[in-house]
């Protein structure tokens, strides 16, 4: 699991803030098969937390896929990216 906090800062309102994180989960579900939501800060029109789950037989994998989508979530965001926590649990 990853969650990260994107900063928005050209933002202007929250519709604009909506189409550019919708835009951001559907294509880390297409291109990563992460289940992707907004899990905090829904009324902030320059913040969003967003969290991401990967479920794999392997941790190395499942790391190795949410370090991929990271690093493309810092190439596509028109902003900044804070707090980034990925967290394993292995059952």
């Amino acid at each position: 699991m990853v969650q990260f906090i994107i900063e928005l800062p050209d933002i202007e309102s929250i519709k604009d803030k909506r189409r550019v994180v919708k835009s951001l989960k559907d294509k880390l579900h297409r291109k990563y098969r992460l289940a992707v939501s907004e899990v905090d800060l829904h009324d902030s029109h320059s913040f969003s937390q967003i969290g991401a789950a990967c479920v794999s037989n392997s941790r190395r994998f499942g790391e190795s896929v949410l370090q991929k989508a990271m690093n493309f979530v810092e190439g596509e965001i028109p902003g900044r990216i804070h707090d980034i926590e990925i967290h394993s649990e292995i059952y």
